[in-house]
């Protein structure tokens, strides 16, 4: 299977990249900067925002692209709106070459699309289109929105995965994007006081191994043709505040966290547990890695690489 796959020097581009590969398939990627962890991926440099659908060919047509790039920090999109806009942009022109070339797209959304909601459990149903909480939600549903025409009018087959804060190897590039697990590890490594905005927050935290394994699975059953038009969750399903988190890092780490807490941030989804049920009658998807066994897990991976190679 070649796959082609934009934002490929990211944490799930990465992950997904070199899971690919080790098992024999063939990967190009797109990216506006180069991977800083590996040199395995091919990746192209190119700003998706900027370009035209013909600067994705390869000149070898992919069996499937995996629609990954985006700006993902909410609380940074509140504050620079644009790049939000850059989200749907990226987006537009990936699909405009998937149709064109009649390839099937997976694109890469957020539990963010569900909104500020107060249940413990949600399902793919409940996203309100209505209500967007933040530039980056607004982005993602748009995206979403795109996805959906696109497949009703020009008959593309499509994945969307929801994915819900995502963590590991690979995502402690704090010189690029300020990620809240890789720079709470870091502070608190070095003693440093950190700042909780939302002690009040559930949230479910999900392994990276985890998310390639669904999107590794979605991919195939799509190229296969064995699912198409599909929405699906893809997180632990388990809830943690972000107290938990801190406390984890400490205990990894045998370690006190000097920490204050301050009232969530404008943008900031405060609940969210995803509904599996989907992912696991598609997929075959059962996350295997809990919390506890994760951070300590990330905690390790960044302590021995405190930085991404020159």
């Amino acid at each position: 299977m070649r796959v082609l796959i934009t934002g490929s020097s990211g944490l799930i581009g990465t992950n997904v990249g070199l899971t690919l590969l080790s098992r024999g398939d063939e990967v190009v990627g797109f990216d506006k900067r180069q991977n800083a962890w590996t040199d395995s991926i091919e990746t192209r440099i190119l700003d998706l925002a900027t370009a035209s659908p013909d600067d994705l060919k390869t000149g070898t047509k992919p069996d499937v692209v995996l629609h990954l790039a985006a700006n993902a920090k909410v609380f940074e999109l509140v504050t620079h709106p644009e790049r939000a806009m850059d989200n749907v942009k990226t987006l537009f022109l990936t699909l405009e070459y998937a149709r064109r070339e009649g390839i099937p797209i997976a694109f890469a959304s957020s539990r963010e699309v569900y909104g500020d909601i107060h249940r413990h459990v949600t399902d793919e149903q409940a996203a309100d289109f209505v209500v967007a909480e933040s530039p980056y939600s607004a982005s993602k549903i748009a995206g979403e929105a795109f996805v959906y025409s696109y497949s009703r009018c020009y008959d593309l087959p499509h994945l969307v995965f929801r994915f819900s804060n995502v963590y590991g190897r690979y995502d402690n590039d704090l010189e690029r994007m300020e990620r809240v697990i890789p720079l709470f590890v870091d502070r608190v490594a070095r003693r440093e006081p950190i700042v909780v905005f939302g002690k009040e927050k559930i949230l479910d935290f999900t392994y990276v191994d985890d998310c390639v394994a669904g999107v590794v699975a979605g991919i195939d059953a799509l190229v296969a043709g064995n699912i198409r038009d599909e929405t699906i969750n893809l997180a632990s399903g388990q809830g943690a505040t972000l107290v938990d988190v801190v406390n984890l890092i400490g205990l990894a780490l045998n370690i006190e966290p000097d920490v204050t807490y301050e009232p969530t941030r404008a943008g900031e989804v405060t609940r969210y547990v995803a509904d599996l049920t989907k992912a696991r009658e598609l997929l075959s998807y059962e996350p295997k890695t809990p919390l506890t066994r994760g951070l300590p897990l990330a905690v390790a991976w960044q302590r021995e690489r405190r930085s991404p190679p020159a």
